[in-house]
């Protein structure tokens, strides 16, 4: 089994040498490979990316940033693994997490697995922030009839071949919510488990904000209760 850590960049100049290097540095029970997306940075992540040397590390530029979902997509295209998972540049998730989420599939107990967020120990996160998040996932949970406890999460790990049959169309954060409403409405119901997570403030660099929450509750809505093309009602029985 190989698996393909997809990192989305934009304007981390000041971390990305240290999450690539974190990336690396953990010792997985397979092979992996680091497919980096520079989406369009304009602060210098570019050179710092461009003085990296590692044979399992691949890089590929956007010339404009275009969002989270479209340096996904451009990572999915260039992956060569039979597994992926997102891994963001932003040190808020630990690499050293993701042999966890490899448990479940190394064991044959499931093929979709997402590292839940606990919002326990924590020193400053924003009561918004957490609330949005829960907010969004019990709304999907309520649609598709369904119980996971954090939708929002980055930690997505699934067959590579799943991820490209899903054909997300976001290319912004709403990405999240499209992959989530697709595999529910599929019925495939992740399997989930405990990760560590450390907020960053917006004055440290995030950039989510309540417009994605919003976007991501129409995306939901909008699966779930969209027409597949070419499918036909069910008729009765007598």
């Amino acid at each position: 089994m190989k698996l393909s850590i997809l990192m989305p960049v934009y304007n981390e100049q000041a971390l990305v040498a240290n999450a690539v290097k974190q990336a690396l540095d953990v010792e997985y029970p397979c092979e992996i490979e680091l497919v980096v997306v520079d989406d369009g940075s304009r602060d210098g992540t570019g050179d710092v990316l461009a003085a990296l040397d590692d044979p399992r590390l691949s890089l590929h530029v956007h010339p404009i940033n275009k969002g989270k979902g479209a340096a996904i997509r451009t990572a999915v295209a260039e992956a060569t693994g039979d597994y992926m998972v997102i891994l963001d540049a932003d040190l808020e998730y630990d690499p050293q997490d993701i042999p966890r989420l490899l448990e479940p599939v190394l064991d044959g107990r499931a093929s979709v697995v997402y590292g839940s967020r606990t919002f326990g120990s924590h020193s400053a996160y924003s009561f918004w922030y957490v609330m949005g998040n829960k907010g969004v996932t019990t709304v999907a949970n309520m649609i598709y009839n369904s119980y996971i406890s954090d939708l929002e999460t980055c930690f997505k790990l699934m067959p590579l071949a799943l991820y490209r049959e899903l054909k997300i169309r976001s290319v912004g954060f709403g990405m999240e919510a499209e992959v989530t409403g697709k595999l529910l409405r599929q019925r495939i119901r992740p399997y989930e488990v405990p990760i560590s997570y450390r907020a960053r403030s917006r004055e440290e660099g995030k950039k989510i904000t309540w417009k994605d929450g919003v976007e991501a509750l129409w995306i939901l809505t909008h699966e779930r209760f969209r027409r597949v093309p070419g499918a036909k009602s069910k008729s009765r029985r007598r």
